[in-house]
């Protein structure tokens, strides 16, 4: 009878709404809920110079993807490392970016033209970006107030990757949506990229190695 009753006792206790409970409590650790997030709208610009004029491009199209925890809306509630978790993944197709005006208005399909080819956008159609760490640096002092920024992460262009670091902004724009924007000063040359010459009729124009890239985006909660 021993067997028997031993049997029934330990059937009894893992039915028992404490083994259930234990059975059922997340692991310390496992993680914090995460909001996603997904561009609603926005631009990325490239600025640069050359003998002849400045001139500038732009991308108005971008895909991707931003994970957060809760914090990181709410800066005080941020570790005490200051760095915010969030995971976030940047895509803009080449093709999309388009010579402008200052003003805003189409340029030069012949910009464009010259301009894919040299980011080598048929062999790397897309320029993407990958948050790899992100540092508080100041938080708002109001509710709608940016937050200040560190975003170190991977940018890949014309098949070159280079990590890079730059200060962002974010600020909450309105009911589920998230603001965010920034610029960053880089080489062409660090990405492999020769800087075009193209030969018009008045001669050969030189354009800088050195190039402005700005971006304004904002995010859509999704879940």
């Amino acid at each position: 009878m021993k067997p028997v009753l031993l049997a029934s006792l330990l059937m009894f206790l893992l039915q028992s709404p404490a083994s259930e409970a234990a059975t059922s409590t997340p692991a310390p650790g496992s993680g914090e809920h995460k909001i996603k997030f997904v561009p609603a709208k926005g631009k990325l610009r490239i600025e640069g110079t050359s003998s002849m004029d400045d001139w500038q491009v732009e991308a108005r199209s971008i895909e991707g993807s931003l994970e957060a925890c809760p914090g990181f809306l709410h800066p005080g509630q941020r570790n005490s490392s200051g760095q915010a978790e969030a995971r976030v993944d940047v895509l803009v197709e080449v093709n999309n970016l388009k010579s402008i005006e200052k003003d805003g208005k189409p340029f030069s399909n012949k910009m464009d033209d010259i301009m894919h080819d040299s980011l080598k956008g048929r062999d790397h159609p897309q320029i993407r970006y990958q948050l790899d760490q992100l540092v508080l640096k100041r938080p708002g002092k109001g509710q709608d107030a940016p937050s200040e920024y560190d975003a170190r992460g991977h940018l890949a262009v014309a098949g070159v990757t280079n990590e890079i670091s730059m200060p962002v902004r974010v600020a909450v724009a309105g009911s589920g949506q998230i603001k965010i924007w920034g610029s960053a000063v880089f080489k062409m040359t660090d990405f492999n990229i020769e800087p075009p010459s193209p030969k018009i009729a008045l001669g050969l124009i030189k354009t800088g190695d050195e190039i402005k890239i700005s971006f304004d985006w904002t995010w859509v909660r999704r879940d």
